[in-house]
């Protein structure tokens, strides 16, 4: 357990509040809950909704074995055991329930009488699959909103913080200020209040997800629910379903909550901790990691990217303070609505190519420290090529493969086969993850950091947001890979990562 010095303005709005967390199975949300429990002692208790899973069928059973185990506590295992186990027995409250599902799942009794218990709701929960079938993209990133809204309703109008992205911005170009998002494209009806009147976007999606249930089932189904998702986000200004849905949810807080309590707080590429609860904690490969991992396993020599473009990287704990430190200020003065941008790219700004150095001078050097990341020394650069030549040049290669590996397969020869699917993990890959690799954007958060100020230099020290503390060769080279070898990666050559779209691509290649 923790003390600032001074006096934290977020401690004390805190102090015997009763906070409800969403997604605390993912990774931003642990985060947050570690250092609440690590340096907000006061807090009057924190109540998690959890669906059941196969191995785990209620929340308090899934909160032992997949949260409360995690190694993130780890700090707080070894030196405050006691107050750990007393904090998980009498200040965490596990509900089981779905949030896709109407009132999370919960009779109606059982919810109102959990909204008679809270003070503010943090929702981190998310499908951040960039590729998900929109109906499921809909369900848990727009639609489960409307709970978030009836509970806030009902426990009388208490805060809501909803974790966003900064990608909400989809295909905006040039400097992206905390404001509400325009679309890029499209043409959707705004209020005068400012937000985006999506309801009869939503009911036209709806219709369309429900003509492909007429015509198809099975993976089908599936392929075709991927593909509307993508092409309906392609249509509206987003590069992908997971965007897009999230903007959409955006959209319906602003209306729903007008006159009340809202913090729309975006971070962007969320990676390993600086430096709390332990440099690096990671948990799985996020979004930068899929360069890092292409090259490792020497899959992929070349990508579509852009250089000098600024990939926008946030540590995690960073993430977990500006959401205490927003929701601090809704206590402090409710009834506003505030959208914070958590980035690094405006005040420390990252570059693609400064990126993908400190990563292969790292690997040359050192590739023996991290065992679970390199089977031997690269012995081929990583090249970030404009993805116009990248197109024409994997489009030439598949060409050649194909022939060449019908031939090749004939005589028995398997390295034709091998190399056909390296390139199309290349070309998996760059689906996926290229318009991130090719950022025509700069984020800003000088709203984000002028609240960190206002709550004081004992909150700026205890909950700290600024990106500018960030040293980016030390945090890439000795930090974030250290912890991807730590913590992600499990096994001592890695077949498979467990990050679901990066996963697949990566283990068709091996």
């Amino acid at each position: 357990m923790e003390k600032s010095k001074g006096v934290s303005q977020t401690l004390q709005l805190l102090k015997g509040k009763h906070i409800l967390i969403t997604g605390t199975t993912g990774f931003v949300g642990k985060v947050m809950l570690e250092k609440i429990m690590r340096t907000v002692p006061d807090i009057g208790g924190v109540y998690l909704v959890i669906r059941g899973s196969k191995k785990h069928a209620n929340a308090g059973s899934r909160f032992a074995n997949e949260i409360a185990s995690s190694s993130v506590f780890e700090h707080l295992k070894l030196n405050s055991a006691e107050y750990f186990n007393d904090f998980c027995n009498n200040r965490i409250h596990c509900i089981t329930g779905e949030i896709s599902e109407h009132q999370f799942g919960l009779p109606r009794q059982e919810f109102r009488a959990l909204a008679d218990k809270l003070d503010a709701v943090v929702n981190c929960a998310a499908s951040v699959n960039f590729r998900e079938e929109l109906d499921r993209a809909l369900a848990i990133n727009t639609h489960s909103l409307r709970n978030i809204v009836e509970l806030s309703d009902m426990a009388g109008n208490i805060p809501v913080i909803q974790v966003s992205t900064c990608y909400v911005n989809g295909f905006n170009k040039g400097h992206i200020h905390e404001t509400i998002v325009t679309p890029a494209r499209g043409d959707i009806p705004r209020h005068k209040a400012g937000y985006f009147e999506v309801g009869n976007l939503i009911e036209e999606l709806e219709e369309k997800i429900a003509a492909l249930y007429k015509q198809y089932e099975g993976k089908a189904l599936k392929a075709q629910l991927i593909d509307l998702g993508i092409r309906e986000a392609n249509a509206c200004g987003w590069n992908d379903t997971y965007t897009f849905t999230k903007w959409l949810g955006e959209q319906l807080l602003l209306k729903s909550l007008r006159g009340y309590s809202l913090t729309l707080l975006r971070p962007s590429i969320v990676e390993s901790t600086l430096r709390e609860p332990s440099p690096g904690w990671i948990e799985g490969v996020k979004v930068a990691d899929a360069i890092l991992l292409a090259y490792a396993k020497e899959k992929v020599t070349f990508f579509p990217g852009k250089r000098s473009g600024i990939i926008d990287v946030i540590p995690a704990d960073l993430v977990a303070n500006s959401l205490l430190l927003s929701l601090a200020e809704q206590f402090k003065t409710p009834g506003n609505h505030h959208v914070y941008q958590c980035c690094s790219g405006s005040d420390n700004p990252l570059s693609l190519g400064a990126f993908i150095d400190h990563l292969m001078a790292e690997a040359k050097e050192n590739h023996e420290s991290y065992d679970k990341l390199f089977a031997r020394r690269p012995r081929k650069p990583f090249i970030a090529v404009d993805k116009r030549l990248f197109n024409a040049i994997t489009l030439c290669m598949r060409f050649v493969l194909l022939i060449a590996s019908q031939t090749l397969a004939k005589l028995g020869w398997k390295r034709g086969i091998k190399a056909r699917r390296n390139l199309d993990a290349a070309i998996a890959l760059s689906t996926i993850f290229s318009f991130y690799t090719e950022p025509e954007y700069i984020f800003h958060n000088n709203k984000l950091i002028d609240l960190a100020k206002r709550m004081g230099p004992a909150d700026e020290a205890l909950f700290p947001v600024d990106a500018r503390a960030i040293n980016w060769e030390t945090y890439l080279r000795k930090i974030h890979m250290a912890g991807l070898n730590c913590y992600a990666l499990k096994g001592k050559k890695q077949k498979s990562v467990p990050s679901t779209p990066l996963a697949t691509v990566l283990k068709q290649a091996a």
